[in-house]
């Protein structure tokens, strides 16, 4: 990295940030938005108000709180500029969009949406409060493109605490698998070039989201529980019948069809796995017109999880594909794999740019600090990217449509040419 290179970001972070002067109706908050975010940057050992406005040369922190709690301006008008930030350099049409929710672990109980509840960082239930996100995950980069906050019904079935944290009256109770619908929706309406949509089993599990991606005709990749109901290749006379996600575990060990393929790479190298695939129907759910329904079980390759018996088995992982007839089981593969760059844009916001560190306990600040966050690390992403692939970003030779390929998925598992 050259002294040329850094001089050029500094520049082009100034020209980002002074563009969004338009959000701000008075000059104050405009220069304190771009110390704030050129602060989330630096390297800082903690981002928050203090630290934040020492680097800006403040000497109280009460500019940087005014910008959160107290200026005017719409932290949606700034996610709509994130988002348009996004698709003007990495935007493709084979791009991803990965749901998942994460937390930010919080004391007490002022802060806007905090509870005892599910903490994916620790595994167990703890107070913290719960975003759902969604990454734009693109061939040249991936970052956050959209949040929200996930209100428990303790909250909003409590109108005068909602009020305190200054969450609007007309705000209500959403599941987190609605509030993906939600982002959907709305990356939908701002025309986001993208192919498929990714999630874990939190998100899969949900049938108003599949029932979404099928009225849209989006292809899916979405992990499973093994109790969906479906059914699949139609068995012989005396073998079992196919009910839910696991029945076909037993046609699988059987028929034992299993191929390797990479997931990409991990930090402990390539994550290698087997799998194999199966046509499916679920139940009272149909695939959207020249789409349709696969199965796909991953399995690890060495004994790591104990079974009721007692002895260690191989991890079965069930997905449901929702795809054009004719992908092929290589693309839904690569898809899946797609579904962790959610979790590194996870670990990256909270590493470099402070994305839990905030000390704002209120609806709209709270909003203010994770958007600031996401420009901050898509502006990192973009320039990653530029490093990566020195060529024009014009976008003028990208396809404009998902090709499914040419092979297709059987009932067997098998791809067809």
């Amino acid at each position: 990295m050259t002294a040329e290179q850094i001089a050029g970001w500094d520049e082009e972070l100034t020209e980002l940030t002074g563009s969004l002067g338009r959000l701000f109706n008075r000059p104050e908050p405009r220069v304190v938005f771009a110390q704030y975010v050129e602060g989330l940057l630096a390297e800082l050992p903690k981002k928050n108000g203090w630290t934040l406005s020492e680097r800006a040369g403040h000497l109280t922190p009460d500019r940087m709180q005014w910008l959160l709690n107290g200026s005017v301006w719409d932290a949606d008008l700034l996610l709509d500029a994130v988002r348009d930030y996004l698709v003007a350099h990495l935007g493709d049409p084979e791009a991803s969009l990965v749901i998942d929710d994460t937390q930010a672990q919080k004391k007490g109980t002022k802060s806007v949406g905090v509870a005892f509840q599910h903490c994916g960082l620790t595994g167990d239930v703890r107070n913290c409060q719960t975003m759902v996100m969604v990454t734009y995950a693109a061939p040249r980069g991936h970052a956050f493109l959209d949040r929200r906050l996930y209100l428990p019904e303790e909250w909003t079935t409590d109108r005068e605490r909602c009020r305190e944290a200054g969450i609007p009256d007309d705000v209500a109770f959403a599941t987190k698998p609605q509030l993906a619908i939600a982002m959907l929706k709305d990356a939908l309406a701002a025309e986001t070039p993208f192919g498929w949509v990714l999630a874990d089993s939190g998100y899969g599990r949900d049938p108003g989201l599949r029932a979404f991606c099928h009225d849209q005709a989006l292809p899916y990749v979405l992990a499973v529980p093994v109790d969906l109901s479906l059914s699949g290749p139609p068995g012989k006379p005396r073998q079992p019948s196919v009910k839910r996600a696991d029945d076909l575990l037993h046609y699988a060990r059987v028929r034992d069809r299993w191929e390797r393929r990479s997931l990409g790479d991990g930090a402990k190298g390539e994550r290698l796995h087997d799998f194999t695939a199966f046509d499916v129907t679920v139940t009272d759910e149909s695939p959207a017109e020249g789409f349709a329904h696969w199965l796909v079980l991953r399995r690890s390759l060495h004994p790591n999880r104990r079974g009721k018996d007692g002895k260690l088995h191989r991890e079965i992982a069930y997905f449901l594909v929702h795809a054009p007839t004719g992908t092929t089981l290589t693309e839904i593969i690569t898809r899946a794999g797609g579904r962790w760059r959610i979790e590194e844009d996870n670990e990256i916001n909270k590493q470099l740019v402070g994305f839990a560190q905030y000390q704002v306990r209120k609806w709209t600040p709270w909003h203010r600090h994770i958007t600031a966050c996401m420009l901050a690390t898509a502006f990192l992403t973009v320039q990653h990217a530029r490093l990566t692939d020195p060529e024009p970003d014009t976008g003028e030779d990208r396809e404009e449509t998902v090709n499914p390929g040419k092979a297709q998925v059987n009932n067997e598992g098998e791809t067809t040419g």
